[in-house]
């Protein structure tokens, strides 16, 4: 299908909309579809870069007079022309589309609604900003977001919300499992600082400066700063000046390596932050916009960052990196709770679906503390009993223990499953963590949702979203019916009642 993506980025807008784009774009092409972008040529712009990841760019008109934005939350400058205009453009450009993503936060349902009559396609809207849409999918990968903050003229729309839906290059699924190994911070720190890629009021270099403070406790610094940036010239100097600690890089196309490398970051609160929270690297959060001040408190309010305002960089940042570091191993843990680096593959299936008419029997939800008493009432079952590895029912207070700590687990995934045309939950599909990229799948169904195809539906779900791990399952030999579930759902039997599913990618 023919999939059209929405969205500018300049020295005002940054690049986070356009990098966080590519990569759905990357894996929706994956899938099958073809992928272009609508972008308006703007001072700073990513249109090249976009050229250079292998899609075609649509170009709209550049406006007769820039405009400047009056604030950070000046997004109608961000767009440089009138609503309407855009619209008229973009028609112009696009002949036919089947869907078009809209990640613009100038661009809301007026724009939508328009573009949807005009082509009779599907929208998906990216966005943070809790408002109205006209749209079949809503994406906002804000932590503890809730999906009914957002309002569609749509009654059909799915509400995809929280950081699950963090939009990441899958590099950063692929070594979040060496994340999950580390659990210490060296005595020679080494920090990232990554402002974005324009950093136009030059933050950069008061955080260099702050922490030359630091003397012979300066940690190891990487600095990423691209060209564009109006601060390049000075920010290059002064790395220059002080090359025994400081490294300044351009640009890299796997930040996932990059972070790796690294204890600890500073950084704005916006898509970064989520790249560092899968691979467990605790961050100093700088707010550069008012769209970023929810995705701050909340980062705080999880023990998983520090929170240092523009202002107050010079007095506040060494204390703030101190206190990183002698708690380094509470903040990467807390970090690795938030973001499991799948957010694009949970997406993809999504749009995947919406493209192509099929409405699953099933949806997945991560397991919280409000499940605990359900799940519990599932383990008692004799039906459940009765093939479990342990056979004897567990206490109250033995399984509130155990699920808690599986919940509070950055290693292990606690599904619920729900049946979607009712949205009762309906049973429980776990991954524990054996070693680096393997996981072992336990399932069971609430018995009156026997024979619905439930229990398959779910494992071919964990197909989709886990496929760069391996999974093993144990089932007891004389438990013929899930024997013959995970040979239906492509597991191979390696022996009288153990099956692998290998990595699919």
């Amino acid at each position: 299908m023919n999939i059209v993506i929405r969205t500018d980025s300049s020295v005002h807008i940054g690049s986070g909309h356009v990098m966080r784009d590519i990569v759905l774009a990357k894996e929706l092409a994956r899938l099958g579809h073809d992928i272009s972008f609508a972008c308006r040529p703007q001072n700073g712009d990513s249109i090249d870069y976009i050229k250079q990841q292998g899609f075609t760019i649509h170009e709209l008109a550049r406006p007769a007079q820039w405009l400047t934005p009056s604030s950070s939350a000046d997004y109608s400058a961000w767009l440089q022309v009138s609503i309407n205009s855009d619209i008229e453009q973009f028609c112009a450009v696009i002949r036919s589309t089947d869907l078009v993503i809209v990640d613009h936060y100038a661009l809301g349902s007026e724009w939508q609604e328009a573009i949807k009559k005009h082509y009779d396609c599907k929208i998906v809207a990216i966005d943070d900003l809790v408002r109205e849409h006209s749209a079949d999918i809503i994406i906002d990968q804000t932590l503890l977001r809730k999906s009914e903050e957002y309002l569609s003229r749509n009654n059909q729309c799915i509400n995809l919300t929280g950081s699950e839906y963090a939009l990441l290059d899958p590099k950063f699924t692929a070594k979040r499992e060496h994340a999950l190994e580390n659990n210490e911070c060296p005595r020679t720190v080494k920090v990232l600082i990554s402002m974005g890629g324009i950093d136009k009021n030059n933050i950069t270099l008061e955080v260099l400066e702050a922490l030359l403070l630091l003397g012979k406790e300066k940690p190891q610094v990487t600095v990423l700063l691209s060209k564009k940036s109006p601060s390049y010239e000075e920010v290059s100097r002064f790395c220059t000046q002080h090359s025994d600690w400081t490294n300044h890089i351009d640009f890299s196309d796997n930040m996932a390596n990059v972070l790796l490398q690294h204890e600890i970051a500073i950084g704005a609160p916006g898509t970064t932050a989520w790249e560092r929270a899968c691979l467990g690297v605790p961050s100093i959060i700088i707010p550069l916009a008012d769209n970023q001040r929810t995705i701050a408190t909340n980062l705080v309010k999880t023990d998983s960052a520090i929170l240092v305002e523009p202002k107050k960089i010079k007095t506040h940042l060494t204390t703030a990196y101190k206190a990183l570091v002698s708690d380094w191993l509470k903040f990467h843990s807390n970090s690795l709770k938030l973001c499991d680096g799948l957010g694009v593959k949970r997406v993809g299936r999504h749009i995947n679906n919406l493209l192509h008419g099929k409405i699953s029997k099933v949806s997945l939800r991560a397991a919280s503390k409000e499940d605990i008493e359900q799940v519990y009432c599932w383990q008692c079952l004799p039906e459940t009993r009765k093939y479990a590895l342990t056979s004897e029912k567990p206490t109250w207070n033995e399984h509130k223990a155990w699920m808690q700590k599986k919940l509070e687990s950055a290693q292990d995934y606690f599904y619920i499953i729900q049946a979607v045309n009712t949205q009762k939950s309906v049973g429980v599909i776990r991954l524990d963590r054996i070693k680096n990229a393997e996981y072992l799948v336990s399932i069971f169904i609430s018995p009156e949702y026997f024979g619905q195809g439930i229990a398959k539906n779910a494992l071919l779900f964990i197909d989709d979203i886990h496929q760069h791990v391996t999974l093993c399952a144990t089932v007891m030999e004389d438990n013929v019916a899930s024997q013959q579930l995970f040979i239906a759902a492509n597991y191979k039997r390696t022996a009288k009642d153990s099956f692998i599913r290998l990595p699919i990618i």
